[in-house]
């Protein structure tokens, strides 16, 4: 436990005093549900809808800060640990690489939470946002998604030899992700073919697991993305502990 808390606090430091997450995390989530109110006010999602365009939105915006979290912030860190040798040190230590990848999940996890916080209340204050659904159903689908998106990154992490090919695989995962999931770019207003596409990304089936959940949607709706988000973090995880790489 005191090897996790001098970890949690020099991790933690070390990720605000950086400045990257905070920005691409937590104020980069802010301003985008800030632009999409201004642009769409109350306007409703599409014509019958008992729900606003914005309202749609949230449950993709909020997504922003776990993927920037989660497939940038959290490998990169781990390999760049690698790349000057500092795991190597830990080698040498009791240090477990479970506890390494740990601390740095508990690190992005409150950053993604803050952002969570903040675009909520963003919402709510200046364009009066409501969550629909259930908010016990909607924080562990929140959850769920986050700790598959994060299993990915520690995966990306733990087996990359070198920086190098850490920073491939995270732009490989996060830009498409990004543009095409819905996180930024409402899902609703991509052509069917990109639809499609896009489906095959894992924050694709999560950003429609949160949405159904931040609206009330029949559960019926989510099996699939439960069952995606479900799988990806068992294998990712095993992957990350079993194969992680010193140096």
């Amino acid at each position: 436990m005191k090897a996790f808390r001098t970890m949690f606090k020099t991790e933690l430091k070390l990720a605000i005093r950086g400045m990257d997450m905070v920005i691409f995390a937590i104020v980069l989530p802010v301003v985008v549900m800030i632009i999409i109110g201004a642009i769409y006010g109350d306007k409703a999602a599409f014509e019958g809808a008992e729900y606003s365009f914005l309202a749609q939105s949230f449950g993709g915006v909020v997504t922003i800060a776990i993927s920037a979290s989660g497939m940038m912030g959290l490998p990169l860190v781990v390999a760049d640990y690698r790349n000057k040798k500092i795991l190597k040190r830990f080698k040498v230590t009791p240090m477990s690489p479970t506890l390494i990848l740990f601390v740095q999940i508990v690190v992005n996890m409150l950053m993604s939470f803050a952002s969570l916080l903040l675009v909520y209340v963003a919402g709510a204050i200046f364009f009066g946002l409501r969550l629909k659904g259930d908010w016990f159903a909607f924080l562990g689908s929140y959850f769920l998604v986050l700790l598959s998106i994060y299993s990915i990154g520690m995966m990306v992490g733990a087996v990359s030899p070198n920086i190098k090919t850490s920073n491939l695989l995270c732009c490989i995962l996060y830009f498409p992700a990004l543009i095409f999931s819905g996180a930024t770019l409402p899902y609703e207003v991509l052509p069917t073919v990109l639809q499609k596409m896009a489906d095959i990304l894992p924050l694709t089936q999560g950003i429609k697991l949160l949405k159904a959940t931040s609206l009330g949607l029949p559960i019926g709706s989510v099996l699939f993305p439960i069952t995606i988000m479900v799988v990806i973090s068992v294998i990712c995880v095993c992957i990350s502990v079993r194969f992680f790489r010193w140096e």
